[in-house]
């Protein structure tokens, strides 16, 4: 069994996309895990959009990176620049991946427009996951 990481600044937005995407479409064969550098708690448009989606997050905690330094991890995923400058060190051997998703959090307007853009980045996180599922873990 695979165990994947997924980091980003306030463990709120996009790893917690993420990690229920990897989560979900991983069907089991992966223990999928997402941190911060900070915790900033799980944003309730997030669970929101990803509810949308039929996937359920709404049970996720947002998590400090240091809660998992003795978790020997096989793939590190950061999913903003962020994140990637400020990790700690993290005493793994894993494969380390970087995406620079955009922060839904930083939208403004409307609320409507705000969804939106969390919706775009979904649709982007969405993609990203299904990809590294496919190349990275057996699924059947």
């Amino acid at each position: 069994m695979k165990n994947i990481l997924v980091l980003c600044t306030g463990n709120s937005c996009r790893s917690q996309i993420a990690h229920g995407y990897l989560a979900a479409m991983t069907k089991g064969n992966a223990n999928v895990y997402s941190a911060g550098v900070e915790t900033h708690g799980v944003n309730p448009r997030a669970i929101a959009i990803m509810k949308e989606d039929g996937i359920d997050i709404s049970n996720h905690t947002s998590n400090n990176i240091t809660e998992y330094f003795k978790l020997d991890f096989d793939f590190v995923i950061t999913v903003c620049d962020n994140a990637k400058e400020r990790c700690p060190y993290f005493p793994t051997k894993a494969q380390k991946f970087h995406y620079n998703f955009p922060d839904p959090a930083k939208a403004s307007g409307t609320e409507d427009e705000i969804l939106n853009e969390f919706r775009v980045v979904r649709e982007l996180i969405k993609k990203y996951s299904a990809n590294f599922v496919r190349e990275y873990i057996a699924t059947s």
